[in-house]
């Protein structure tokens, strides 16, 4: 992949990065407000701890797609980027596109999908 191409996919990563990390802030903020707001009877804290479960889990989804955007950041750097982890092969551009922190091509995403996500497969 030419440098010129490598630098809008870092850019695009940069982007989705800066977006991430604003939604991480959002997520702990409310997470925060939800903590205490003098809620008395069961049926508000039970509201309440349910909130605060789906603020936990919006920012563990969060903090994996600033790992996953780390990770294809660190691929650009190395050389090793839109190259499929698994089978070697030129990762579509078209796929990038869309998923700008893609690690397989297509065809063995599939296959690893197919596999209940079991991303553990052999190289080939």
């Amino acid at each position: 992949m030419d440098a010129e191409k490598l630098s809008h996919f870092r850019n695009l990563l940069i982007q989705q990065l800066r977006q991430e990390t604003e939604q991480v802030r959002t997520d702990q903020a409310a997470a925060l407000e939800l903590y205490d707001d003098g809620v008395k009877d069961s049926v508000d804290l039970s509201v309440q701890d349910l909130n605060k479960e789906i603020a936990l889990r919006l920012g563990e989804r969060s903090s994996k797609v600033v790992a996953d955007i780390d990770q294809a950041l660190l691929r650009i750097k190395e050389g090793s980027y839109g190259i499929c982890a698994r089978c070697g092969q030129p990762i579509d551009e078209r796929r990038l596109e869309a998923v700008p922190t893609a690690r397989y091509d297509a065809q063995c995403q599939s296959l690893i999908e197919s596999a209940n996500g079991d991303d553990d497969l052999p190289t080939l």
